[in-house]
This record gives C-alpha cells, structure tokens and sequence, in this order.
C-alpha cells in the first residue's frame, strides 16, 4: 500500500482510504436493506478493502463491480441462515424474559451461543473463501474463533463499537458497514500473520 503523498495530493492515501471506506460503508448499508443480502454485501466490502494492500482502489464503484459478479444462490443461502439464526436468537431471549423457569441462566446461554455464532459469521464474511464458496469460508472462520481469542474479541469490540456508533447518531449507521468491513478485514489479515510467528 502506498504510504506517501504525491504531488497535488490535498490528503495523503490514508485519509483517501478512511473515505473510500465510508462510501463502501454506504454502498454496503443499501445492498443490505434487503437483510438477506447482508453477507454478500459484507464479504464483497472486505474483499474490496483488502485489495488496497495491492494498491488496488477501495471504492463503490468497485464494490458494485463485484457485487454484481457474485450475487449467486450459494449467497442468497448464507443470507437466509443469518437472518434465520438472528430470528431465532431474538426469540429465544425474548422467551427467556417472559418469565419462564430458568429463563435468566437459558438467556445467558442463548446470548453465548448467538455471539459465537455472530464472531464465526463475522470472521467468515471477512475470508476470501467466501467470495466463492461459503461452507469452506465458515469452516476456516470456526477454526481462526478457536485458534485465535484474541481476534474474536478484536470482532466483538468491532460490532459493540459499531452499535454504540449507530446508536449514538443514527445517521452514522449509513457509514458502520464499511467500517466494520474494514476491522473485519484487519482481524482477518492480523490472524494469517499471527499464525506464522505461532509456529516458529
């Protein structure tokens, strides 16, 4: 990746980068009002960021450009599972509340399970499997989850950063897909250069 500014350059590449990312952020949030489209949408974003360190650029245009190339059932499937277990999360905690026996220790579960669940979707999304095959992607994210704690909780700070942003100003939740893309993408890349070390 190019680090230096060139002549004429008002902003140096990191803050032409910070902008590309904000509007593949945007890009991402349009693509994925749908719901079911929302992992495709994310692992084209991640796949898009990390072409950045082949100098290639990380723009919308682009994302649209791959997008379009991979819209496939295979993709339309992993959507359909996300939204299916993120249903039935919210349902179980919500009958958790209702006042059933056990229901604070069964929310408490529920809540484990849903974050694992969300960490290995996550980390699934941010691999370049997934742009051509899902179950290999979501086989290496659960091993990278257990292999790598550290970066799982790197995700899990990424999506309550993201939240706490699109919370506090609800216009920002246009801008949180690429952002967290982007931290994705850096936890994916951080666990390929942590293993080697690992091994040594």
């Amino acid at each position: 990746m190019r680090t230096n500014k060139e002549a004429g350059e008002i902003f140096g590449p990191r803050m032409t980068l910070f902008a590309d990312v904000l509007g593949v952020g945007v890009a991402v949030a349009v693509v994925s009002l749908p719901l079911v489209t929302l992992p495709a949408a994310l692992s084209t974003a991640c796949a898009v960021l990390r072409g950045v360190r082949e100098d290639r650029p990380a723009t919308a245009g682009r994302f649209f450009t791959a997008l379009r190339r991979r819209l496939r059932p295979g993709d339309l499937t992993a959507g359909l599972v996300a939204l299916a277990g993120m249903t039935l999360v919210l349902a179980d905690l919500a009958l958790a509340r209702a006042g059933l026996p056990g229901g604070p220790a069964f929310a408490l579960l529920a809540a484990a399970i849903g974050t694992g669940a969300a960490v290995v979707a996550l980390r699934a999304c941010a691999r370049p499997e997934s742009v051509t095959d899902w179950p290999v992607a979501v086989r290496g994210a659960a091993r990278d989850a257990v292999r790598d704690p550290g970066g799982s909780a790197l995700v899990v700070l990424a999506v309550a950063a993201a939240a706490t942003s699109a919370w506090m100003l609800l216009p920002l939740a246009f801008l949180v897909p690429g952002l967290l893309a982007l931290a994705l993408t850096a936890v994916d890349v951080r666990g390929k250069e942590v293993a080697p070390q690992e091994g040594m």
